[in-house]
C-alpha cells in the first residue's frame, strides 16, 4: 500500500498576489477569533469563537495545498459574511451596544479582515 503524499505538499507556485491578500486576511481573522475564543472558553460563545479560528485556518491549509480551491473561494463567500452577520446580530442588533461607537478595535479589525477576504474571494473565483 503506497501513500501518495506529494498532494498534502504546499503548492504556492500556483497562487497569485491577490490570492495572498485573502490568506493574509482570513490568518488575521482566525487570530482574532482564536484569542477572543480563549477569553470566553467557558461559554458556548468562545467555542463558537475558536472553531471559528479553526476553520479560518483550516481552509488557509486548503488552500495552500491547492485542494479545490475555487469550491474553497466558493464556501468562504458565505462562510465569511455570515460571521459578520453574527457579529452585528449579537453585538448590535440584539446586544446593548451602540453601532459604530462601540466596535472595538479587534472588532475593528477582523471585519475589515474579512471585508477584504471576501472582495479577494469574489475576485478569485472570477478569474
Amino acid at each position: 500500500m503506497s501513500t501518495d503524499t506529494s498532494t498534502l505538499s504546499p503548492e504556492l507556485g500556483s497562487l497569485n498576489a491577490l490570492a495572498y491578500v485573502g490568506i493574509i486576511a482570513a490568518v488575521v481573522s482566525a487570530v482574532i477569533h482564536l484569542r477572543l475564543g480563549v477569553g470566553f472558553i467557558d461559554s458556548t460563545l468562545g467555542i463558537s469563537f475558536i472553531l471559528a479560528g479553526l476553520g479560518f485556518f483550516g481552509v488557509v491549509a486548503l488552500v495552500l495545498i491547492n485542494y479545490r480551491r475555487r469550491t474553497v473561494y466558493a464556501v468562504g463567500v458565505p462562510f465569511t459574511a455570515i460571521q459578520i452577520v453574527l457579529w452585528y446580530v449579537f453585538n448590535f442588533a440584539a446586544g446593548d451596544k451602540a453601532f459604530p461607537a462601540d466596535v472595538g478595535t479587534l472588532g475593528a479589525i477582523d471585519k475589515v479582515a474579512q471585508v477584504v477576504l471576501i472582495a479577494v474571494l469574489i475576485v478569485l473565483l472570477r478569474e
